[in-house]
């Protein structure tokens, strides 16, 4: 009876293990399918069929991450990642409140990811300066996920300009964002200076604003990109353009965007069609930007 209670036991621990085993396999091969779902969306030109593909990807990779135990650094990037580019091009400019809700769901998996790291946890809640200095325990390999993180955390932000309480957490995204430049400024074409050149050429002169600074910002990211990956061009129109009141550059810029076609970048049309359409309905509102 004892014997037969083992090899029941035995049997039983057996099968749990070999389930697991196929369900590690199954999740792992099921990301990988994924993987090469998510740069095909990337390389779609139909923004419709992009809306409405992107959650699906999204629900399915949410579903990857809890069967993996919560654990998996790549799966936590690609939802990073994909929450930010998809609340960018498809959300933002419709509901805000639901932008919101995703930009923090995008930011909260990167986060999570990067506080494994056991210096930057600690730091997290500590001065500006304990949580700058923990940065340099990340290095190259860290950038995207580090981009991402701080990509998402900033749009928030930006979106939630009217909560005070916000604004406290921009100089940690300011610090991420600077992380980025110092190991790899090339990254996702040169979207770290994107990032500052919009802050730079937002906010006013006379409120720490550096138009020239923005500018140099914005023309690296052309040098970067070729002048292939357009989204610098949109944002350079509609925070440097307008704050100077440049109607002529920022008619050029709508221009270049509006010329360029979707193929000379594949790899992004999905983000350079999203930037087509925004520049759109930039340009409809010209008389309204400039007086």
């Amino acid at each position: 009876m004892k014997q037969l209670t083992f090899i029941l036991l035995l049997f039983s621990a057996l099968l749990h293990w070999s389930c697991g085993v196929v369900n590690t396999v199954a999740v792992n091969a099921t990301t990988n399918i994924v993987d090469y779902g998510l740069g095909a969306i990337f390389e779609e030109s139909d923004l419709d069929f992009a809306e409405k593909a992107i959650p699906g990807n999204l629900t399915l990779l949410e579903a990857l991450y809890r069967a993996k135990g919560k654990d998996d650094d790549h799966l936590a990037f690609l939802l990073t990642e994909g929450y930010t580019g998809y609340t960018l091009g498809f959300v933002e400019d419709v509901d805000v409140e639901r932008a919101k809700v995703l930009y923090t769901r995008a930011r909260n998996y990167g986060l999570t990811s990067l506080k494994k790291n056991k210096q930057f946890a600690q730091a997290f809640d500590q001065d500006q300066a304990a949580f700058r200095k923990s940065l340099d325990q990340f290095g190259k390999d860290d950038v995207p996920m580090i981009f991402w993180t701080a990509n998402a955390w900033g749009n928030l932000i930006n979106i939630s300009i009217s909560d005070p309480s916000v604004l406290g957490d921009l100089p940690k995204v300011n610090a991420m964002m600077e992380f980025v430049l110092k190991n790899d400024e090339t990254y996702f074409y040169g979207s770290a200076h994107l990032y500052f050149a919009a802050i730079l050429a937002t906010t006013p002169k006379n409120l720490g604003g550096k138009p020239d600074s923005a500018r140099y910002h914005f023309e690296k990211c052309f040098e970067i990109g070729k002048n292939k990956f357009v989204l610098p061009h949109l944002y350079m129109a509609k925070s440097y353009c307008v704050q100077m009141q440049d109607r002529a550059l920022f008619e050029k810029l709508l221009t270049t965007i509006e010329e360029t076609p979707l193929d000379d970048l594949p790899e992004q049309r999905l983000v350079n069609a999203i930037a087509k359409r925004k520049a759109k309905k930039l340009a409809e509102r010209i008389d309204e930007l400039f007086f």
